[in-house]
């Protein structure tokens, strides 16, 4: 069996945020959690980022470090790494064949992320990792990642609005589920928030009785260089919020630091400046023309998309699919500006918003486009896009969507090795 057909069964569990089932399952194997040290990381943007940091910089230390983030861009595997490589086929499928053998019904199913995420711990357990980065899933206080008790250090990165459907429809009732995640006087890394979510946090951190660090961005000292207090390193992850997510990586590296790890400044600059995470801000090509990708699926992380477009002084063709659960106002108001053009697709095999109903919702948002146009698949929108050499072509609005056209376009160059 693929590990496609072996999750296939996770899927059709609904959705329901809670402790109860993630905990079971782990007590049914045995609670591989227990042993693990963590850093947990949480917030609405920059999770991704900061675990990739954190992972690198750890691993450049010398010490075993297992890394489970989500979603996924092209193979499942990706989210359960040790030492940046991915978890084998053949251990994640004997892991996920028994949490499968362990639900004896359809009722105690856990949800597709629950399996992944004790897919995750066992593995990391079993292959004694040292110390475990965990990115939560979904909010924080309810999220199958929220099971220790004691993390060597939380950080939430960031707070906007994202899953308000299930979080709650104020930054404060996000805040309050992202907050979920600190724990009694365990160290707390947090980034910059808007203040109605910043005031939630703080009651927390004092509740509990967190030592807490809040943190501001690095200072950008030259091109792709940043300084966060001593230490001065290369940022090879495009976009003005890596001067953030990298100084939120560093904070929780100084505090294990404290704690005894033994993590040298010049490991920290290495570290750093070897992150590799696709997806975001990524260059790549199609049809030999260059094009950028990223994930923007929210209106701060399309806000983040459009502060670095704004420094390549051309205009854009937006090629973009998005889910149907998401900001499309928020996205359509940071990205669009007069001149451009925008090419719609629907992002396959998930909840696609309605690219008609995306194009009238854009023409109001910016009458002053270029040209709308609607695609069956992102492939002839980009065929479409790369005949116009004025304008620099950007795919975006959902990572499913990334993931993808990264999946199609890796077939298609292992084909070309082969012929």
């Amino acid at each position: 069996m693929t590990i496609n057909s072996l999750l296939q069964s996770f899927r059709f569990m609904e959705v329901t945020l809670g402790l109860e089932r993630i905990q079971a399952l782990l007590e049914s194997l045995d609670n591989p959690h227990h042993c693990l040290p963590i850093i947990h990381v949480g917030g609405t943007n920059g999770k991704g980022s900061v675990c990739a940091y954190l992972s690198s910089t750890l691993t450049e230390a010398g010490y075993r470090v297992g890394r489970y983030t989500s979603p996924h861009l092209v193979d499942p595997t990706e989210r359960i790494c040790i030492n940046n490589q991915p978890i084998s086929e053949t251990d994640f499928e004997r892991i996920i064949i028994k949490i499968k053998s362990l639900s004896h019904s359809y009722e105690n199913r856990p949800s597709l992320f629950e399996a992944l995420t004790a897919t995750a711990l066992v593995y990391f357990a079993q292959k004694r990792v040292e110390i475990a980065v965990i990115e939560v899933g979904l909010g924080g206080r309810l999220d199958a990642t929220n099971v220790w008790n004691n993390p060597l250090v939380t950080v939430i990165t960031s707070i906007s609005r994202e899953h308000w459907q299930i979080l709650g429809p104020t930054l404060a009732d996000i805040a309050y589920e992202k907050g979920g995640i600190l724990k009694p006087k365990c160290p707390a890394v947090i980034g910059q928030l808007p203040l109605e979510a910043e005031m939630v946090i703080r009651a927390r951190i004092k509740a509990l009785n967190c030592p807490s660090l809040w943190v501001k961005p690095a200072i950008a000292i030259k091109k792709n260089w940043g300084q966060y207090q001593d230490t001065s390193y290369y940022l090879p992850l495009l976009g003005k919020v890596q001067l953030m997510n990298s100084a939120l990586a560093i904070a929780a590296l100084k505090i294990l630091q404290k704690k005894g790890w033994k993590i040298p400044l010049a490991t920290i600059q290495k570290g750093i400046k070897n992150t590799q995470w696709l997806g975001r801000l990524h260059w790549t090509k199609w049809r030999d023309v260059s094009i950028l990708i990223d994930g923007a699926h929210n209106g701060a992380a399309a806000t983040a998309l459009r502060d670095y477009v704004n420094t390549l002084n051309k205009p854009i063709t937006w090629v973009m699919g998005i889910l149907s659960t998401k900001d499309h106002d928020r996205i359509f108001e940071a990205l669009l500006r007069p001149q451009d053009n925008l090419y719609l697709v629907p992002v396959p095999d998930h909840q696609t918003a309605n690219p008609e109903d995306l194009a009238l919702l854009a023409n109001k948002i910016c009458s002053q486009l270029s040209d709308i146009q609607i695609f069956s698949d992102v492939f002839k929108a980009l065929d479409r896009a790369v005949d116009d050499f004025e304008h620099t072509i950007i795919l975006c609005g959902s990572l499913y969507l990334i993931g993808y056209f990264l999946k199609i376009t890796s077939a298609m160059s292992h084909v070309d090795k082969i012929e």
